[in-house]
């Protein structure tokens, strides 16, 4: 067999730089102009062109836009190295990711505002409500709390306080009281019931009152601890301010007994100008005397009903 067709020069014996030795010369090796440098031998040469790049494989068959074809899907049982999925190429499918609704859950219909509207309006109504107990509360407070003050020397009183209608009770001893005609009366004072209103047994009130030198004295027994208390009276006036002077143990106190129409009664209707004043007094332990006089420089047309003390 000859060098041209049997395979002794084959491409994996030739020696591209035989032609420099010796024996490749023998072999009739010549320097390279295209070939290895051997006679005859394998030239690979391809012309320019031959080769086409990018064509698709002859086993690969097309489909639809977006469908895999079934020979490249299923060949050998692997994907096909010339196939490539359609969201990698230029204009390609979209990919199955979904967005969410922009509304949320249960059919995109949105948050639910009108629960939310609801829950709101409760919340306001429940502060409202809680105010309002607030306020009803805090208004019988205050209402209490002024039902405790204690009456002023410039304030009436159109009811007596609790020492006189608790007679009898335990706390009375600390709270003596008098009426009208239980009062030492001075010379040109007498009692009457002309006309109605007084809280004194049988309607009975002290009257002639409107002269200088008249004076009621009453002895309080009974004072178990010294210290201030106040002298409660009640009179009528005919719609015209009186006053007293106040005299506690001989000593007159440096401001006189107000005698005032705080109820700003009609003149001249004694009837309706029945009222209550108070004034401070300093009691020792024991008893006391109190008096109530018509001196110089008092206004003293006033008919008097009750006295008592109060702590």
């Amino acid at each position: 067999m000859t060098p041209g067709n049997n395979g002794a020069s084959t491409p994996e014996d030739d020696d591209p730089f035989g032609y420099l030795y010796a024996d490749g010369q023998a072999n009739g090796a010549q320097p390279p102009s295209g070939g290895y440098g051997y006679p005859n031998s394998v030239n690979r040469v391809r012309a320019v062109g031959t080769r086409q790049y990018g064509q698709q494989p002859q086993n690969v068959q097309t489909a639809p836009y977006g469908q895999v074809p079934q020979q490249a899907a299923h060949s050998h049982g692997r994907p096909n190295a010339h196939y490539a999925a359609p969201e990698t190429l230029p204009g390609g499918a979209q990919t199955a990711q979904q967005q969410m609704p922009a509304g949320g859950g249960r059919g995109g219909r949105g948050p639910n505002h009108k629960g939310l509207l609801i829950g709101a309006i409760a919340v306001v109504a429940a502060v409202v409500i809680g105010i309002g107990v607030a306020m009803l509360g805090g208004d019988k407070d205050k209402d209490d709390a002024s039902d405790e003050v204690g009456t002023g020397p410039t304030q009436s009183q159109e009811s007596k306080p609790s020492p006189s209608t608790s007679k009898g009770g335990a706390a009375q001893k600390d709270l003596p009281e008098v009426d009208a005609k239980a009062l030492r009366l001075s010379p040109g004072l007498t009692t009457a019931t002309d006309f109605k209103g007084a809280k004194a047994d049988g309607g009975v009130y002290v009257t002639g009152f409107n002269q200088v030198g008249a004076k009621v004295t009453w002895t309080v027994d009974g004072i178990e601890k010294a210290g201030s208390y106040r002298l409660y009276a009640r009179y009528s006036i005919p719609g015209v301010d009186a006053n007293a002077t106040l005299l506690v143990n001989g000593k007159a106190n440096t401001q006189p007994m107000g005698l005032k129409n705080f109820i700003k009664s009609p003149k001249g209707d004694w009837e309706k100008g029945w009222q209550t004043s108070w004034a401070p007094v300093t009691l020792t332990k024991g008893t006391n005397t109190i008096e109530l006089a018509c001196n110089e420089g008092n206004q003293c047309d006033a008919v008097l009903d009750q006295l008592w003390v109060q702590k």
